[in-house]
């Protein structure tokens, strides 16, 4: 990895045409923390290419030019949900006669039929379904560590696991207990959407609220999980929805320390309740990715997921503070289900390729930021 000493830019660099960003740039050049105004002026700011330089800056600072991918399968086990949540494509009520569940082996098998790249990990998250017991979801992964010992299982959002609990009358606490138990190794960062209750009441009111999913996170992190967050952007949320939400992200991460990477995900409201708003502009992904940098000085992490993004746009991300592209996927329905054109997976020499492209060094991970190293259809981590 590039040291932070042999960072190419300077803080002399720096200008702008807009006055609100230059206290700001002294702020993140002197290594400070950045407040709520400070979040507002970046949105606002019609200087992206000054917010841009400043979030390269930070991003180069901590990782030089090395941009992090991994080899990942998803697994989405079941579309059925209770829930029927405006932002989402994806979900089925029961009964509906494009709604699936796979039976475990089904489930092992879709597994199974990505493995030839010897991935890394395993992503796991489905519907809320109002029937399957906690254990078919603890089967799940403990059938997958029978199989594949060596693959880390990333299982569950926030909002799973308060719905298992809720079914099962367990605790959030005795829930994460049964899955690290089963083998979880690590949780995604999915169901946050955006805290504001406001929009929230909108969206997605039949799921847990912004503090649930906080405190699920904060429980989860200080029984030894790690995870991911999100935010979806781009539908009726407004600047200080967004600012509110990276700030109490950064709360926790202070407490915590559990949070690994942040992931902006861009909302496509196609075939969707919210399918008459328009699709999020290159120019808003890549300035939320910009500000992600600079508001969460706490996380290590800021990812450009080429599956919202489009491979272009997450190209240019990494020269806007992402350092992560997510990985080869191989198959994933959530986004797709609403409306995202891009391929369903990719190779790792194509990654490799658009990193390169992009003048950053491309460097395989596994889940938890080790690298690995590979030689044909076997992989070893670097701890």
């Amino acid at each position: 990895m590039q040291a932070a000493a042999d960072v190419p830019r300077t803080p002399d660099a720096f200008h702008s045409y807009d006055p609100r960003i230059v206290p700001i740039a002294d702020r993140v050049l002197a290594g400070q923390r950045l407040d709520f105004n400070d979040g507002l002026a970046l949105y606002s700011s019609p200087d992206v290419l000054a917010v841009g330089w400043l979030a390269n800056y930070v991003r180069e600072r901590l990782h030089g030019d090395v941009t992090y991918f991994n080899v990942n399968r998803h697994i989405n086990p079941t579309n059925v949900c209770v829930a029927a949540c405006k932002l989402c494509a994806f979900g089925r009520k029961k009964g509906d006669p494009h709604g699936y569940t796979m039976a475990l082996e089904e489930a092992w098998q879709t597994a199974a039929s990505g493995y030839s790249e010897a991935v890394t990990e395993f992503h796991i998250v489905g519907g809320l379904h109002p029937d399957l017991p906690i254990e078919y979801f603890l089967d799940l992964v403990r059938g997958l560590k029978q199989r594949f010992p060596k693959v880390h299982i990333k299982a569950f959002t926030m909002v799973e696991v308060a719905f298992l609990a809720r079914r099962a009358k367990l605790s959030i606490e005795d829930t994460l207990k049964k899955m690290r138990e089963a083998g979880v190794d690590s949780m995604p960062g999915g169901g946050a959407e955006i805290f504001s209750a406001r929009v929230r009441s909108i969206i997605c009111d039949h799921k847990i609220d912004g503090n649930e999913w906080l405190e699920t996170a904060r429980l989860a992190h200080k029984m030894g999980f790690k995870s991911n967050a999100t935010m979806l952007y781009g539908h009726i949320e407004n600047d200080e929805d967004r600012v509110d939400h990276l700030l109490k992200l950064r709360a926790v991460q202070d407490e915590t320390g559990g949070f690994q990477t942040f992931i902006p995900l861009a909302f496509h409201p196609e075939n969707t309740p919210l399918d008459h708003l328009p699709v999020t502009t290159g120019l808003t992904d890549i300035r939320q990715i910009a500000v992600s940098r600079l508001l969460l000085d706490n996380f290590a992490h800021i990812k450009a997921y080429w599956q919202m993004l489009t491979p272009k746009i997450a190209q240019i991300a990494l020269r806007f503070g992402a350092d992560d592209l997510d990985g080869t996927v191989v198959e994933e329905k959530i986004y797709h289900d609403a409306g995202a054109t891009t391929p369903q997976g990719m190779t790792r020499k194509e990654l490799c390729r658009l990193i390169t492209e992009a003048g950053r060094i491309p460097v395989e991970r596994d889940t938890l930021y080790h690298p690995v190293t590979r030689t044909e259809d076997s992989f070893t981590v670097v701890v």
